[in-house]
């Protein structure tokens, strides 16, 4: 072997290594850049939102909910929810509870909640339960 094919060889190996940690540094498929989920929720199916994305409403219901409250509706607020339209995981009666998320200027509770699974997972429904995200707490 010749010292130029050496030279050759070692570029191309420094090249080649180059281009595969520049691959597998970007295949972060779950990732948005911004250590956020993007896609689908391999657990419940659904879209992933990200706690900054959500209205300022639902995060701060989310630091009430870590912080055991006081909520704004007693007796409404970490009630149970009982999963009936089926759009979220299968889980026993109890497992879920349900938050309100204020919506300014409507003259009752709204449409908006954040849904609590004992799992430590979140939920996301602008439309009263027709649909939900996954919200990723980043």
């Amino acid at each position: 072997m010749k010292i130029a094919d050496v030279k050759i060889s070692t570029v191309l190996a420094a090249v080649l290594t180059a281009l595969l940690m520049a691959l597998f540094a970007g295949c972060g498929a779950a990732s948005d850049g911004g250590g956020g989920q993007t896609g689908t929720d391999p657990d419940s199916g659904l879209a992933w939102i990200a706690e900054s994305d959500l209205p300022p409403e639902g995060t701060e219901t989310l630091d009430l909910i870590d912080a055991g409250g006081p909520f704004p509706y007693p007796g409404k607020d970490g009630t149970t929810f009982g999963n009936r339209e089926g759009i979220l995981p299968e889980e026993p009666s109890g497992y879920y509870e349900e938050y309100t998320v204020p919506t300014p200027g409507s003259e009752d509770r709204g449409a908006r909640r954040i849904v609590a699974g004992e799992g430590g997972e979140f939920y996301y429904t602008e439309d009263h339960y027709e649909s939900f995200s996954r919200i990723d707490r980043e």
